[in-house]
C-alpha cells in the first residue's frame, strides 16, 4: 500500500487545502479578507509545488502502516495550518500597528486591514486552535517513531526542532494566559 500524503507533493497539497480552510473559517467569523495578503501566496506556492510528479512513498513497515501515521500526519498539518495563520496575524498586527502609528492611513493595503483588537483575536484564537493538534500530532508521531526506530529516533534534528517549536508555541500560550500578554508583545512573540 502507498500513502500519498507521505510524499513531500502531497504533504504540501494538504497542507494548502487546510490553510486555506481555516481562512475560510476566519473570513465566515470575522469578514475579513486581510489574511489572505499571507495566505492566498503560499497556498498559490504549496499548490504550485504540489502539482509537480512524484512517486507515492511505498510502506513496508507494518507499523507505518498503522493508524497512528494517519493521527500523526492529520493533527500535525491541522496545528501547521492554524499556526501559519497565527503568524500571519501576528505580522499584520505589527503592520497595522506601525502604520497607525505613523499616521499613514491613507490608501493602501494597510488601510483595509481590520482593528487591531481584530486581528489579534485572530492571531490568538489560532494559537489556541492549532497548540492542541500540533501537541497530539507530536505525540503520536513520537509514540510511532518509538515502535518503529526506537530511543535513537529522538535525536533526529526534525525531532528536536519540533519540540523546540512546540515549546515556543507554548512560552507564547503561557504569556498570554498567566501574563496578559496581548497585542505587540504577543505579535513579536509569534513571529
Amino acid at each position: 500500500p502507498s500513502l500519498a500524503l507521505l510524499s513531500v507533493h502531497g504533504s504540501e497539497s494538504l497542507l494548502a487545502f487546510l490553510i486555506l480552510a481555516f481562512f475560510m473559517l476566519i473570513y465566515w467569523r470575522y469578514r475579513t479578507l486581510s489574511p489572505g495578503l499571507f495566505v492566498f501566496p503560499l497556498v498559490f506556492l504549496l499548490t504550485f509545488a504540489s502539482s509537480l510528479a512524484q512517486q507515492p512513498v511505498r510502506l513496508e513497515s507494518p507499523v507505518l502502516r498503522s493508524g497512528w501515521l494517519y493521527a500523526h500526519i492529520a493533527m500535525i498539518f491541522v496545528g501547521y495550518a492554524a499556526l501559519v495563520l497565527s503568524f500571519g496575524a501576528s505580522i499584520l498586527y505589527l503592520l497595522q500597528e506601525r502604520s497607525l502609528k505613523a499616521k499613514q492611513l491613507a490608501g493602501g493595503v494597510l488601510s483595509r486591514l481590520p482593528a487591531l483588537e481584530v486581528i489579534d483575536d485572530i492571531g490568538y484564537k489560532s494559537l489556541l486552535l492549532g497548540f492542541p493538534f500540533m501537541t497530539f500530532g507530536l505525540i503520536a508521531g513520537s509514540v510511532l517513531a518509538q515502535a518503529e526506530f526506537g530511543p535513537m529516533y529522538f535525536r533526529d534534528p526534525k525531532v528536536v526542532l519540533s519540540l523546540l517549536m512546540w515549546a515556543v508555541y507554548m512560552v507564547l500560550l503561557y504569556t498570554r494566559w498567566s501574563n496578559g500578554w496581548r497585542g505587540r508583545r504577543a505579535s513579536y512573540l509569534g513571529t
